[in-house]
């Protein structure tokens, strides 16, 4: 006998076509790489996931959350990956009014979208500005920079101060990742 999990989650009603997909082709995708079954209420933005693993389970639901987030489905299946993580950051918690809203969400997409993709470009991660959230797909470390960016941009900092904390990071990263492929080799190879 095997135990059933069970899981719901609500996304808005407008990103619902995007789940499911041309001809339901996302849903089923979803499905078969975690080996869960999804039922959508189309009309609520209910999606219920069943399914017999647990952590399974919990894949399916990030993935389903991020595309409710505004991700396109492929960006959101880089969560199945297991080295990328998904963190969204509520813009109420930094604007009280709609117009408040409005100039922190314009803060972090920038003219034509150029600061978030600035954000993207030096820290390797996504994101996503929807509603009333940012969201952020990424490696561990990246995404920590992309979320810690942006709060700086939500608070009021200036752009040229958070972009040069990200090339700086950036930089280090780097270094890091060169340093670790190399503690790798053979000393014979130097």
């Amino acid at each position: 006998m095997t135990t059933e999990f069970r899981a719901e989650l609500k996304i808005p009603k407008e990103r619902i076509a995007v789940l499911i997909g041309k001809d339901g082709d996302i849903k089923k995708d979803i499905e078969n790489r975690t080996g869960t079954k999804l039922e959508i209420d189309s009309e609520e933005g209910d999606v219920f996931i069943t399914g017999d693993d647990g952590l399974k389970i919990f894949d399916a639901r990030e993935v389903i959350h991020a595309i409710g987030r505004g991700f396109n489905p492929q960006i959101a299946f880089l969560l199945l990956k297991g080295d990328y993580i998904f963190e969204v950051i509520n813009i109420k918690d930094f604007a009280t009014t709609k117009k408040a809203e409005q100039r922190v969400k314009g803060r972090v997409i920038g003219a034509e979208g150029k600061t978030r993709n600035a954000i993207e470009t030096l820290t390797e991660s996504y994101i996503s500005v929807y509603g009333k959230t940012i969201s952020i797909i990424g490696q561990p470390e990246a995404a920590s920079n992309a979320k810690q960016a942006i709060i700086q941009l939500l608070r009021g900092a200036q752009h040229s101060t958070v972009y040069s904390w990200l090339e700086r990071k950036r930089k280090s990263l780097k270094q890091k990742e060169m340093l670790s492929a190399y503690s790798g080799k053979d000393e014979e190879e130097f």
